[in-house]
């Protein structure tokens, strides 16, 4: 296993702040990425990183503790902290201010389609009674909020987190609410169609295609489920370019 070093003359200090420990991080696993701090490599004291980086010893202290929660780093009892060799053990993770373009945003979305079509196609050949009995309650759930003039947005997600556990595999509900945290489109959506007759057509258009997607999977159908699904995810994606598109 290497323990050579990097130079640490390689880190140039920081230009204005922004989030100093997010900026610390980033700059690491750059290195790491790039090899320049190969795998099994010791990363620069924390002195040394104080005075490369031109930033207090907390911010690198808590950069350190970010990379060793991502799986990038480990620290060795009395000699320092190491890139580990077993990459496998780095958690997936998606960084909230890399989604700031488009492009990084329908990646996303893109990741979601995959997952939405498939769990709506094993929830069709698996679903029971309990989990029809789910899945009615949320779109019930949109259809109350949608009476009242309010958006659903938690109730939209909760439609599909309803047919994620109708598959039985809890992996599918987990990965689900992980990546809903990064979707934007569904407010950002709502938020930009100001007239109330625009919003109100929007979220009808949305809700016509849960009944359909909803009805598939109550019908074990299992092809027609995943192809409700797939137009109901393509067409949010549509939506959200246009609506990226107005914005510029």
């Amino acid at each position: 296993m290497s323990s050579r070093t990097a130079d640490s003359a390689a880190f140039r200090p920081l230009g204005p702040p922004r989030k100093r420990t997010t900026e610390v991080v980033e700059r690491l696993a750059a290195e790491i990425a790039s090899g320049r701090i190969p795998r099994g490599g010791r990363l620069p004291t924390e002195q040394e990183l104080t005075a490369a980086l031109g930033v207090s010893r907390t911010v690198v202290r808590e950069a350190v503790a970010a990379l060793r929660a991502e799986g990038l780093v480990e620290a060795r009892q009395g000699s320092g902290v190491f890139v580990t060799t077993d990459v496998q053990r780095r958690p997936f993770r998606i960084d909230p201010e890399a989604l700031r373009s488009l492009d990084a945003v329908l990646d996303v979305m893109e990741l979601r389609t995959g997952l939405e079509i498939e769990a709506a196609g094993i929830a069709a050949d698996r679903v029971d009674t309990a989990g029809r009995g789910r899945i009615a309650r949320a779109l019930a759930a949109i259809d109350a909020a949608l009476a009242k003039g309010e958006p659903a947005i938690e109730e939209d997600f909760a439609f599909h987190q309803a047919i994620a556990e109708a598959t039985g595999n809890p992996h599918f509900q987990r990965f689900l609410e992980f990546l809903g945290r990064f979707l934007i489109p569904r407010q950002s959506i709502r938020v930009g169609l100001r007239r109330a007759e625009d919003l109100r057509d929007y979220l009808e258009r949305i809700q016509s295609e849960h009944r359909q997607i909803a009805a598939a999977i109550g019908e074990g159908d299992v092809a027609a489920a995943r192809r409700a699904m797939r137009r109901h995810m393509m067409n949010s994606r549509r939506r959200y370019e246009t609506m990226a598109a107005r914005k510029h």
